[in-house]
């Protein structure tokens, strides 16, 4: 006699759920194992989109009074004017300094130890001995995969200068022809899903657009400010400092502040603990100042996702892709974010070819305004 109990019905929608889930987490895992493969063509595909979106608005600008050509020639030779400058800079400037930082922080973590060794704290020194043999035992243990790291990096060289050329070049079909590219991918999907890949390509270029550009003013203002407060504490390495603080505010929710703490340790070596105090409250304020005023008012139509996602992002990223992943973390996932939250309010009935989705008064027909220049 054959059991004829129907199965609940939370069960079957369970199970429907259940296996698509597992097709797309298939397809995920051989989209990052791909990407995996070919980094370095992404990465310089994703460069080559931050100069898109930073030379952009400087290559509109000029065509209104010279032609498109010449635009986008200057807008790529200012950038890499810019670039080259930076690098120059830091050579000169710079590098001869990172030695002296290096002792002036290895002094200020000597005297944060002698400090631990006083009441309150009673830190032994045997302590300080066993955390030093642990991370030599360490160390040891794992100098093969240095050495490896370190050979390889050496033999990428060339490589990198392949995807920096790579990125340049991507960037100049990019500013140059982004509206045939845009045009030619969406000419591939069907013709009634074509306005919401439209408009969805248009919120993806508009959040990683405004997120590149919202990361760098707000870096630049966090280098500015520690390079400004530095200077009138007189703390050595200032420049260096802010470069760090710079540099690290591209890592979201801890570059900036490993960055700070270097400072603040670099202060108490070459000033004392009243100016490393200074520092620290300095710091302190720049936090409060980032997160009210310049996240909101720079990067809050870019970014609209909750600081628990930006944490997931970046260790997820950081897992997947080193360094570089928990660099591109955040703007991606304010991308799927922007895009899915676009492709689950809108149908296409609700945006034909030259509405605006996104609400920013910009045309979303591929032939008026290609995401790429937006």
């Amino acid at each position: 006699m054959s059991d004829t109990t129907p199965v609940p019905r939370g069960l079957r929608v369970a199970a429907a759920y259940g296996w698509r889930i597992l097709i797309l987490s298939a397809v995920a895992y051989l989209v990052i194992s791909l990407l995996a493969r070919l980094e370095l063509v992404f990465i310089a595909l994703f460069v080559g989109l931050i100069f898109t979106a930073i030379v952009g608005p400087m290559v509109r600008f000029l065509n209104n009074y010279i032609p498109h050509f010449l635009a986008v020639t200057l807008g790529m030779l200012t950038l890499l004017g810019v670039i080259v400058g930076i690098i120059g800079f830091i050579t000169n400037s710079v590098a001869g300094e990172w030695g002296t930082l290096a002792q002036e922080f290895s002094q200020g973590i000597g005297q944060i130890e002698r400090w631990l060794e006083g009441p309150p704290f009673n830190v032994h020194g045997e302590d300080f001995t066993v955390w030093y043999d642990t991370a030599r035992v360490w160390v040891l243990d794992h100098r093969g995969d240095f050495v490896k790291g370190a050979l390889g990096s050496a033999g990428t060289v060339l490589e990198g200068f392949a995807g920096f050329a790579l990125a340049i070049f991507s960037a100049v079909c990019f500013i140059g022809g982004g509206d045939g590219i845009w045009k030619w991918t969406i000419g591939l999907f069907p013709r009634q899903t074509k306005p919401r890949v439209d408009g969805a390509g248009h919120v993806a270029w508009v959040s990683f657009a405004g997120y590149v550009r919202g990361i760098i003013i707000v870096a630049a203002s966090n280098a500015v400010f520690v390079c400004v407060l530095l200077l009138i504490l007189g703390v050595p390495l200032a420049v260096p400092l802010s470069l760090l603080v710079f540099f690290g505010t591209f890592i979201p929710l801890i570059g900036a502040p490993i960055a700070m703490i270097v400072a603040v340790v670099v202060a108490l070596a070459g000033k004392g603990p009243v100016t490393a105090l200074i520092v620290l409250a300095g710091i302190v304020l720049l936090g409060q100042l980032e997160g009210h005023v310049l996240q909101p008012l720079v990067m809050s139509r870019a970014v609209n996702i909750h600081p628990l996602a930006v944490a997931v992002a970046v260790a997820s990223g950081s897992i997947l892709a080193g360094l570089a992943g928990a660099v591109i973390a955040v703007p991606v996932v304010s991308v799927i974010y922007g895009v899915s939250k676009f492709w689950i309010q809108t149908s296409p009935r609700d945006t034909p070819l030259g509405s605006d989705p996104t609400g920013t008064g910009a045309a979303q027909s591929a032939t008026d305004l290609p995401p790429l220049t937006a």
